[in-house]
């Protein structure tokens, strides 16, 4: 009789869908939740330092130790984010379907690495070159030569192919530490989502601060070294939470794309067949609500003699799951509008940081990239009021768990980040009247007297919308994949980011090239004095102002 209870507690205990790193049923006493979890955390904390060490001031880099132009530097650095916000699609496909995340994460974790340290490898070559294409004559830099540019781009995207495994597969992996069956995990994994971000937010600000200062005040060779070394010890603590992870079981089931792709074939297939050849046992499966959405996939049922295949219940589930990735397309493209506008943080927004009193004290100046500190420090102080304060309060009110659904919560950061959008159109326009004021319009290299704290604002407004859009996303798409392609749910949230990226790159090229001619300085004249900026945010702002009303 005691043997009978130790063994219906144990299997009460285990939880279903994951094993312990033996391969054995895991005991929910003993594994997951938020110990796991806080070793994951520590590893996206050291990611983001990372790569924030790297792209919030790339663009500096790449106009002064590169010699590019200001147009061309930014279009850069929105193609390199792009990509690296768009190859965890690939990452995604290679864990969910054969290594992984747990192997994923590890084999990005060394690309990562090497992609860091060959990029200290290159600005250490450019360091020692420096003085050989420095033109001395005009202050001006040309670039280097051409094998050390290679070299520096090669190691530029190796970074973001690890960035593409590492990125989708952490975060999956992290919520996979909570059971969704389990009420009190589900709350937990609920509030995951919001303190994944405030702790990555901490790893952002550290790195604005410190990895930054060290660029603009030492050298590149350290600023990108020390991200290298970050990333390194954050490998170790991952491999160290290994005997405490839960991870997924895969079933005996086809792979999860050749079901779906094989659902969106047979419908193509049946396209023009009548659909009354479906059984009655199938239409029962189809009056379930979600089935009247995307209705032709529901001809996939039938065979072209009308008849349907053998495991029917199977299939139907696969059609329901073509519907749910099918059924993101419209979240995933309204809100490229505001990917758009993300994407000027890491570049405009410095460009015209650089041109400011950013004095904080006298004998210091913050560098012009570190005032993105100002986006994670405004997510570090806002979650917890969010999860603690706001939450609590709505559901309350709505009985909603989450407090508000994930759509409105998207759509609320779509209204922020508008509000950002027309407050930096208003606070460039100041700093060109100012320029002007004081007969600064023809001296680019000049400290305009305006203080940086006009910018704040629009830094302020990015972050509270981060809480409420990119949070928002980030649960929503996992939420409503198959569990099978959970990280490429995740790899989907990033892919709106990527292409954002990439979308904001074409935009500045198309308007540069219209707005340089007949003898008009271009809207990204390379002395901002004479540049036109604030036209820019207007347009953005309308944009997303667009995609918020189609949300």
């Amino acid at each position: 009789m005691a043997i009978s209870n130790t063994t219906t507690q144990l299997m009460e205990d285990t939880v279903d869908g994951s094993v312990d790193h033996k391969g054995r049923p895991v005991l929910r006493s003993s594994s997951g939740r938020w110990r796991s979890a806080s070793f994951i955390i520590a590893v996206e904390v050291a990611e983001r330092f990372a790569y924030y060490g790297i792209s919030s001031n790339l663009i500096t880099y790449l106009t002064d130790s590169l010699g590019q132009s200001t147009a061309t530097a930014a279009e850069n650095v929105n193609t390199w984010s792009g990509t690296a916000t768009l190859l965890p699609l690939l990452g995604a496909v290679v864990a969910d379907s054969f290594l992984g995340r747990y192997r994923t994460i590890i084999a990005a974790s060394v690309v990562y690495i090497l992609g860091l340290g060959l990029l200290t490898l290159s600005a250490a070559l450019i360091s020692v070159d420096a003085s050989d294409f420095e033109d001395t004559k005009n202050g001006t830099s040309s670039s280097p030569p051409w094998f050390q540019v290679i070299l520096f781009f090669f190691s530029l995207y190796l970074v973001a192919v690890g960035q593409g495994g590492h990125k989708p597969c952490v975060q999956a992996f992290g919520a996979d530490q909570f059971d969704g069956q389990d009420p009190k995990e589900s709350i937990a994994k609920s509030s995951f989502f919001n303190w994944w971000t405030f702790s990555l937010s901490v790893g952002i600000v550290v790195s604005l601060v410190v990895v930054v200062y060290i660029q603009d005040k030492l050298n590149w060779v350290l600023g990108f070294g020390i991200p290298c070394i970050v990333m390194l010890a954050a490998l170790v603590v991952f491999l160290l939470g290994s005997t405490t992870y839960r991870y997924s079981i895969k079933g005996n089931e086809r792979n999860p794309f050749v079901r779906i792709g094989s659902v969106i074939f047979r419908a193509a297939r049946n396209w023009r067949s009548n659909p009354s050849g479906i059984a009655a046992e199938e239409e029962a499966y189809l009056c379930d609500q979600s089935s009247e959405q995307i209705k032709f996939l529901n001809k996939m049922l039938l065979e072209p003699n009308g008849l349907m295949e053998d495991q029917e219940v199977c299939n139907v589930r696969d059609m329901e799951e073509a519907k749910a990735l099918l059924r993101l397309i419209p979240i995933w493209v309204t809100n490229l509008t505001y990917a758009i506008v993300y994407a000027q943080a890491s570049t405009l927004f410095t460009k015209q940081g650089f041109t400011m009193d950013r004095t904080i004290f006298p004998g210091f100046q913050i560098p012009a990239a570190s005032l993105q500190t100002f986006i994670a420090l405004t997510i570090v102080l806002f979650v917890p009021i969010y999860d603690r304060i706001f939450v609590p309060l709505a559901r309350s009110l709505t009985g909603n768990s989450s407090g508000i659904s994930k759509l409105q919560r998207i759509g609320i950061g779509m209204f922020v980040s508008v509000l950002s959008m027309v407050i930096a159109a208003l606070v460039e326009k100041k700093r060109l009247e100012t320029a002007k004021e004081y007969d600064l319009l023809d001296l680019p290299n000049a400290t305009i007297p305006m203080s940086f704290w006009w910018l704040v604002p629009q830094y302020l407004l990015f972050g509270v919308a981060e809480v409420f859009i990119l949070i928002g996303l980030q649960e929503f798409f996992y939420d409503q994949v198959p569990k099978d392609l959970r990280s490429v749910g995740l790899s989907l949230y990033l892919s709106v980011i990527g292409v954002g990226s990439f979308l904001s790159s074409f935009i500045v090229s198309v308007v540069d090239k219209a707005t340089d001619r007949d003898g008009k300085e271009s809207w990204f004249c390379n002395n901002l004095n004479r540049a036109h900026l604030d036209y820019f945010y207007w347009l953005l702002a309308a944009v997303s102002a667009a995609g918020f009303i189609c949300t």
